[in-house]
């Protein structure tokens, strides 16, 4: 087993400490797949011994550095805690298939769970190492993860330590953002709804989720102050950029990805 364990004494003891709000967080279900864990390949990402690679669902952590890229803050942190979480379990997990079972890369999307019946991502997101997502159909505990995560927020831990929110005017790049910003414009058309964040970044719920958010909160947001998260797209480089309209993309997966100010 590629497990790192020099650190497993204090994986077990740490482990303990959280173990309860893990379980109050994301209870474990009655049934789980026993699964064994050759190496962790980053901090949301599992490589079985059987050969599958598993994505946790509804976790996030930042990017490990790849082709001359730097790691992105708390990247090795993730990977590390995730290793030691796994260790400390003894390299058995038992995981629970999301509805929607792989990702477009082939891999295993399933939530984990330790040999003690504590949710792994409900972990990670508790202790500032990752980011909450969810992406329909696999919400089944989004709302479990959401607190968890907010747990890490208000005590300033980890990748909340310094806050990774965004103003809209800020976004620079795709990939991976929370973002802030005030809405400018809410349009409906056959595209789905769109919500303009400053003429900088546009929110899209697409035809098929709209039954999953409330239209009449989406209608009102104008002039509202709120957060996103989501996957941001350059629309300019997939040529589908047109004169007026702002150049970043983020396509809203669930209601849970879009809050507003009190």
């Amino acid at each position: 087993m590629l497990l790192k364990k020099a650190s497993l004494a204090g994986a077990f003891f740490v482990s303990a400490i959280w173990l309860s709000g893990a379980h109050a967080f994301c209870p474990a279900p009655k049934s789980l797949a026993p699964a064994t864990v050759q190496r962790v390949v980053d901090g949301d990402t599992l490589r079985l011994s059987d050969g599958r690679s598993v994505r946790m669902i509804g976790l996030n952590t930042p990017e490990l550095g790849k082709k001359g890229r730097t790691d992105e803050p708390f990247a090795v942190a993730a990977r590390q805690r995730l290793e030691a979480l796994v260790a400390a379990s003894g390299g058995r997990v038992g995981l629970l298939p999301g509805k929607e079972r792989k990702d477009h890369y082939g891999r295993t999307l399933a939530h984990v769970y330790n040999a003690e019946g504590a949710n792994l991502e409900a972990q990670m997101l508790a202790e500032g190492l990752g980011f909450q997502v969810a992406v329909a159909p696999n919400i089944d505990l989004a709302a479990c993860q959401q607190a968890a995560e907010q747990t890490a927020r208000q005590a300033r831990l980890g990748i909340w330590r310094q806050s990774p929110v965004l103003e809209a005017g800020q976004i620079s790049g795709s990939g991976f953002a929370v973002l802030s910003g005030v809405v400018s414009k809410v349009q409906r058309n056959g595209g789905g709804v769109w919500i303009e964040l400053q003429d900088s970044v546009v929110l899209r719920v697409a035809p098929n989720l709209l039954k999953r958010f409330d239209l009449s909160v989406l209608e009102r947001l104008q002039g509202r102050q709120v957060e996103a998260r989501g996957w941001v797209v350059d629309r300019a480089r997939r040529g589908g950029l047109k004169n007026g309209q702002a150049r970043w993309l983020l396509p809203l997966t669930d209601p849970v990805m879009l809050q507003t100010a009190p």
